[in-house]
């Protein structure tokens, strides 16, 4: 399905069998490929088969690179299936065992949200912003839609706002603002007879469904392609004339975040790196019938990782650790501002 198909015209029961065919040809991307299919299954309205998906990855031999996340998408649809009692017990647990990333913590607590669990659902998304943002330094965006889902349960519930709310606010780049969009009598004015008031709520849902697009709605990045040394080596070693692609390391490292930024100056959004293999690389060429040595052959590599799933945003969040792997913040090794 290419990124920008209309919703109306997916065929949802079709695409997640795609996807589940494309997991068997890449077993190193199943997490990611299955989660999509389960998506798409969901969307279908077949829930109970997006809840075996589910149950397959999460009883795959394999470890998980996000089981957190996977149980709170399971949680979420089967409550929406009937399933309240063992959706909650689910919730539970991922409370109780506290995961290090957001997404969890955002999909079980709008899950308790949309049954009404308002209070839960608060004391959910406060658990996960406790945990997760910083005391003083800016949150990582990542961690944006607990401050906001936190804030929208709160209007909801008539309370008022503390410093977390207001932090929200400001992180909030909308046109309109974070109490106008969770203001709980905006659904009123839908029944207004007054024009005024109803131009003003269509503005409001058009600030608020343009956000739900940006979130949901992003294609696979435009992704750059990044050898580990030990896998440039073998690359090189192997394939010798690929070596006037690849001068050096140090020379590959410094072309990647130079690349990136002279994208990111052009004005082009959603960059990514992806992190190649020799025998990724390799099973790659044979699939597209071209020896490896052509080097054109390496961006089509890199854009066929990024639709896998493969990509990391670029660049990190305040903070986290340089793309490069050598263990030092992104700020202080390839983010440093140029002397």
């Amino acid at each position: 399905m290419r990124p920008d198909t209309p919703a109306e015209n997916v065929d949802h029961t079709a695409e997640a069998a795609r996807l589940e065919r494309t997991a068997g040809l890449y077993p190193e991307d199943t997490e990611t490929l299955l989660l999509r299919a389960a998506a798409h299954l969901e969307l279908s309205g077949d829930r109970p088969a997006a809840t075996t998906l589910y149950d397959r990855l999460l009883s795959s031999a394999e470890r998980l690179d996000n089981a957190a996340l996977v149980r709170a998408l399971k949680a979420s649809n089967l409550w929406e299936y009937g399933h309240e009692a063992e959706a909650r017990a689910i919730i539970e647990g991922i409370r109780t065992t506290a995961p290090r990333d957001p997404a969890p913590w955002v999909i079980v607590a709008e899950a308790l949200e949309s049954h009404d669990e308002l209070e839960a659902a608060e004391e959910t998304f406060t658990e996960g912003a406790s945990l997760l943002l910083p005391d003083s330094a800016e949150p990582a965006p990542s961690t944006h839609p607990l401050l906001y889902g936190r804030h929208r349960v709160r209007r909801m519930r008539g309370l008022p706002h503390d410093d977390w709310d207001t932090l929200a606010d400001t992180l909030h780049t909308s046109p309109v603002t974070l109490d106008e969009l969770h203001d709980p009598k905006r659904v009123w004015s839908l029944g207004s007879d007054n024009p005024a008031e109803l131009e003003a709520e269509i503005s409001r849902l058009r600030a608020e469904l343009g956000a739900y697009r940006e979130a949901l709605s992003r294609p696979f990045p435009v992704a750059v392609l990044h050898w580990p040394a030990p896998e440039l080596s073998e690359l090189l070693s192997t394939y010798p004339t690929l070596s006037t692609e690849y001068p050096s390391h140090a020379d590959h490292l410094t072309t990647i975040e130079s690349s990136l930024r002279e994208l990111s100056a052009s004005g082009t959004p959603n960059l990514g790196i992806v992190t190649g293999t020799v025998p990724s690389y390799e099973a790659f060429a044979a699939s597209e019938g071209t020896p490896p040595t052509d080097p054109t052959l390496l961006p089509q590599y890199a854009t066929t990782l990024a639709a896998r799933g493969r990509a990391v945003g670029w660049p990190p969040e305040k903070g986290a650790g340089c793309w490069c792997g050598a263990g030092r913040v992104y700020g202080d090794c390839h983010g440093a501002p140029k002397a």
